[in-house]
């Protein structure tokens, strides 16, 4: 079922375009529009200004010519030093024994390609439009209509994908290939194994100390999935708890929202703290309790069992009683053992 529509994106156009956002705040969709209006503005001011002077205090002939596409190239030349440069020496990289620098997790190269293609799409249209208004060229106005067609499916694609992630209701921005704290191969390859499967029902359980990682690594899984346009929800136990008590409201979701129970990825958060605290707060069995009210009981069972989940838990203390461990949880609602995934980022 797909969640956002044409017409949910038409609608949130609408709200980022209308009202101020000294009160209202700013989402991404908006910052992302903000962002290629910079880029079409650093396409359209430097041409003015190259094709004012070039026009006045020289001889050359098709000014309005070379002027866009003199900036557009320095534009193209920027971008390929930004795409080559701060991506492959990114502080988010570790040595391997080789002493050579590698990622921890690969960068979606793919997906940073047509990022830096949408930008020098909107860096190209502000040149030309800027060539357009100085004198008219036939060329030109061909080059720019080129490039309008070109940009509209990657801003329908990059305006939805930033939905996908402001519904998510992640507490911060992180791609995968950002993270760079320890982690065992055998972990590192479960990680990607359960990016790639397209399985329902697979359950990972992050266990690690206070500093581990732990928030930043499911944030970090959870944005690649948004990306590629799944419903990734973000929450934590605690407001979790509350919601296994109520019927959800649709109709006060925003623009292409969804419900904990419709996402195809939960991240559940500070389920217990970790660090000194060595005992869990939240048990197993407390927590079991309240999923299974009278109320709501089948419906959320259901819905824990079905749908991929990162649970992200304190320190894993091997003495609890085995009744109170979460992977007796997970079986008690009817996951099976080999659709349980268990990291534990405190183990390097």
């Amino acid at each position: 079922m797909r969640f956002i529509t044409r017409k949910d994106v038409l609608l949130q156009l609408k709200r980022d375009l209308i009202g101020k956002d000294a009160y209202r705040g700013v989402t991404l969709t908006y910052s992302w529009m903000a962002n290629q209006f910079g880029h079409f503005s650093l396409g359209f001011i430097p041409t003015f200004i190259l094709y004012t002077i070039l026009s006045s205090k020289t001889e050359m002939k098709h000014v309005e010519i070379w002027s866009p596409l003199i900036i557009w190239g320095f534009w193209i030349l920027f971008e390929a030093c930004n795409f080559l440069g701060p991506l492959l020496l990114n502080t988010s990289i570790k040595k391997s024994a080789s002493g050579k620098k590698t990622y921890i997790f690969d960068p979606e190269w793919s997906n940073v390609t047509f990022d830096t293609l949408t930008d020098l799409c909107f860096f190209g249209i502000g040149a030309l439009g800027c060539s357009l208004i100085c004198v008219y060229s036939p060329a030109i106005m061909i080059g720019f209509i080129i490039l309008c067609l070109l940009s509209l499916y990657p801003s329908y694609y990059w305006y939805s994908t930033k939905m996908h992630l402001q519904n998510a209701g992640y507490p911060f921005q992180l791609r995968l290939s950002q993270w760079n704290f320890k982690m065992q191969d055998q972990h590192k390859k479960m990680i990607k194994d359960f990016l790639r499967s397209e399985e329902k029902g697979k359950h990972l359980l992050l266990f690690g100390s206070k500093g581990s990682g732990k928030t930043s690594l499911s944030v970090g899984i959870a944005t690649e999935l948004s990306i590629r346009n799944n419903r990734c929800s973000y929450v934590t136990a605690t407001k979790l708890l509350s919601m296994f008590f109520e019927q959800s409201d649709s109709s006060s979701l925003s623009p292409g929202s969804w419900t904990w129970h419709d996402s195809s990825l939960l991240v559940i958060d500070d389920i217990n703290p970790g660090g000194l605290i060595k005992k869990d707060i939240l048990r197993a069995t407390l927590f079991y309790e309240l999923l299974n009210n009278p109320q709501y009981g089948p419906f959320n069972i259901q819905h824990i069992k079905a749908m991929n989940i990162i649970w992200v838990m304190g320190n894993e203390e091997p003495t609890e009683q085995v009744e109170e461990r979460w992977e007796t949880l997970l079986g008690t609602i009817g996951v099976p053992q080999s659709d349980i995934i268990t990291v534990n980022l405190g183990g390097v």
